[in-house]
């Protein structure tokens, strides 16, 4: 299983403000980034609870038909996703929730939200990372990376620039 992670960050290193907002991110996803090719390669995202509830502030649910999972204890009771979505809820450790989307015939995982980017990176699940940095500084707010037990070393793939100012790296973690 393949797991990988395409996110944006402030140039400080944040991923939201310290209430979740987004509204520094650049209006409708700004200039073309990679980000509709990247989607394609993928089986399924897996997000946390708190993304989940923010996605569903925007006007539009932007996964289309790609199945999103949802990592959440309170049960799938308290969730509500769009008419449209295809969603499912799950609780376990990440590599609970790996082996299970396996069994189900999944490749390639998109992971998305702080706490679950950090729970998988923790437990040696993700293998790639795109960063792409907006140049913004917010002074605080929920960071990309958190804690973690030892040091990961990343292998750079590339960096981009773009004419708005957005600068994208890719790495991966060699195995």
């Amino acid at each position: 299983m393949k797991a990988s992670v395409f996110i944006a960050t402030s140039l400080d290193g944040f991923i939201a403000r310290p209430d979740g907002a987004l509204d520094w991110l650049p209006a409708d996803g700004g200039e073309p980034h990679g980000y509709i090719e990247f989607m394609a390669t993928v089986d399924a995202l897996v997000i946390g609870r708190k993304t989940f509830e923010t996605v569903l502030t925007f006007d539009t649910w932007p996964y289309g038909k790609k199945p999103v999972v949802v990592l959440s204890t309170r049960g799938p009771e308290l969730m509500t996703a769009p008419p449209d979505a295809v969603c499912d809820v799950m609780a376990g450790t990440p590599q609970e929730i790996v082996a299970r989307l396996a069994q189900r015939g999944m490749n390639h995982l998109y992971i998305d939200g702080g706490v679950t980017i950090q729970g998988f990176l923790k437990a040696g699940l993700i293998q790639r990372f795109i960063i792409t940095r907006i140049p913004v500084l917010l002074g605080s707010g929920i960071p990309l990376f958190g804690y973690l037990p030892r040091d990961i070393r990343l292998e750079h793939v590339a960096t981009r620039s773009y004419s708005s100012g957005l600068v994208q790296s890719e790495y991966v973690i060699p195995t």
